[in-house]
């Protein structure tokens, strides 16, 4: 018996991997957050297989539910939103699993600042303006922030910042944000990335708290800030020269000749 923890994307179902999408249809038992996972990748499930929510749940009763399965040889799909590597809460039952002696895998899954980027239609990292992603968040309930990742310390970089679970802050934001980047800097929020009822807002730090009451977003909205978001006149990469030496590309060595 396996636990497999699977990163079931932003939103789209169909933005689940191919391995992904297999494990979910083999697995006799899948534990899923039901508040943003969506209800079509439940489909793919077993006719006959047990599903649970565990979005009302606890950490020592979803535990449960994995020592339950693997009493009875049952394979779990444990389905997280977006990506596992941040902020999914895996760590913790990792750390329990492992002192139970159950095993388990990791299926990455497409995250929610990529799927932003995409609604916005921009790359993130801009040849000589931006070369530097900085995935963050702020303070809440849950869980503090270290004293040594605060917005005004990551802001003096000027990297591209993806912003997560901030946006019932974004006038501390903005206030954070200010001094390095400066009122003009682009800034976008989208709401629901990849989900049918996508929202996506383009403003500047001086506007972006403003348009985003107006349209009274709340949750599952992601903040970006940085000069890539409407970089023009930027300086082609090197990678495509004809003028760039690569290995896979003798020829361009040649036309230099």
């Amino acid at each position: 018996m396996t636990v497999h923890f699977i990163g079931a994307g932003p939103g789209a179902a169909d933005l689940i991997t191919v391995r992904g999408r297999s494990l979910i249809e083999r697995c006799p038992v899948c534990l899923y957050a039901g508040s943003i996972v969506p209800p079509e990748i439940l489909s793919w499930c077993p006719p006959d297989a047990r599903l649970v929510d565990t979005a009302p749940l606890d950490l020592d009763t979803i535990m449960a539910e994995y020592v339950r399965a693997h009493e009875q040889g049952a394979d779990v799909a444990r389905l997280h939103s977006g990506d596992l590597s941040i902020w999914s809460a895996m760590g913790e039952q990792l750390r329990r699993l492992d002192v139970l002696g159950i095993p388990y895998t990791i299926t990455p899954g497409v995250p929610a600042f990529a799927a932003a980027a995409a609604a916005l239609g921009r790359e993130l990292t801009i040849p000589e303006v931006g070369q530097s992603v900085v995935l963050t968040r702020t303070s809440g309930r849950a869980s503090a922030m270290p004293e040594t990742e605060r917005l005004a310390t990551f802001a003096q970089t000027k990297a591209t910042l993806a912003i997560h679970l901030s946006i019932h802050v974004i006038e501390q934001v903005v206030e954070d944000l200010l001094p390095s980047y400066g009122a003009d800097c682009p800034a976008a929020v989208v709401w629901r990335a990849s989900w049918p009822d996508e929202r996506v807002i383009k403003g500047t730090l001086e506007t972006i708290a403003g348009m985003v009451r107006a349209e009274k977003l709340e949750r599952t909205a992601l903040i970006l800030v940085g000069r890539a978001l409407a970089a023009e006149g930027f300086r082609e990469s090197a990678l495509y020269s004809t003028s760039y030496d690569r290995r896979f590309r003798p020829g361009a060595r040649e036309d230099r000749r």
